[in-house]
């Protein structure tokens, strides 16, 4: 740990690890408030891969441009020495996960992370990596969006690359075609389809075989898991999960849908 970064925060316990480096539940030593702080090893980022050396930098930024907001993630503090970059962030208790939540709580939680899409959204940037495992909650239970180390700010020309998790990457990505930030709409589409029926709605026993799946878009509603679903979430799915990005909804048309603005089970 930084010298600067102990002057201000005493560092606890070992609260999850990540790719790159180690996430600890750290206090202020001024205000005695817990937070999170992502502490990452630049020395396992190789020196010739220009994307992970990217990631490592872009997070901090667009945290810094995005994170105020309450359903985001908050960037605190931010301190670099010659080996570590640590980021001290909102600390969210394992108390509470996507994969537990009852279908009755589908609706305000969901509608939390597409405000947190649309607000990235408006300010240039797509997360490319939204996923249950980034969506955390803080102590009151609101959502926090979280792990920007994918994210890029859209230019004026749409993006390409494959970046993403097999189950939650758009096809437009897969088929190695220029996208935008309808990628993200699609990214929450399987996050809610996860939070209804408990799997995702496109899978595979390998990663080639779930890619496949992507490609191909068949969404199904198997009864068994499906019957007490409304319609209307159901199209609400359908209209995220689209194949054709161009026909696809946009996070601010979700929040607009009659699932989402009705209050009760839109049934049409």
């Amino acid at each position: 740990m930084t010298e600067a970064l102990k002057k201000s925060y005493d560092v606890c316990e070992e609260i999850g690890q990540g790719r790159f480096g180690i996430i600890f539940r750290c206090v202020s030593l001024i205000s005695g408030d817990s937070f999170a702080v992502k502490s990452i090893d630049k020395r396992r980022i190789s020196a010739g891969d220009s994307l992970d050396s990217q990631c490592l930098y872009n997070e901090p930024k667009i945290l810094t441009l995005v994170s105020l907001h309450p359903n985001i993630i908050h960037l605190h503090d931010l301190y670099e020495d010659d080996s570590h970059l640590h980021m001290v962030l909102d600390l969210c208790p394992p108390s509470k996960d996507l994969f537990n939540l009852i279908v009755d709580e589908a609706r305000p939680v969901f509608t939390q992370l597409v405000e947190a899409v649309v607000h990235i959204q408006g300010l240039g940037v797509v997360h490319r990596d939204i996923k249950p495992e980034n969506v955390l909650f803080d102590s009151r239970d609101s959502v926090k969006l979280t792990d920007f180390g994918s994210a890029d700010l859209v230019a004026m020309e749409p993006m390409r690359g494959v970046v993403g998790t097999p189950y939650y990457v758009a096809p437009e990505i897969l088929a190695g075609r220029e996208y935008g930030e309808k990628v993200d709409v699609w990214s929450c589409g399987v996050v809610l389809y996860i939070m209804l029926a408990g799997y995702p709605p496109f899978y595979g026993e390998t990663v080639g075989e779930i890619f496949e799946a992507v490609m191909r878009g068949n969404l199904r509603f198997p009864v068994r898991d499906f019957q007490s679903v409304s319609r209307g979430v159901k199209d609400l799915l359908r209209k995220m999960l689209c194949k054709d990005a161009s026909r696809r909804l946009s996070a601010e048309q979700v929040l607009r849908h009659p699932w989402i603005t009705s209050g009760v089970e839109a049934e049409f």
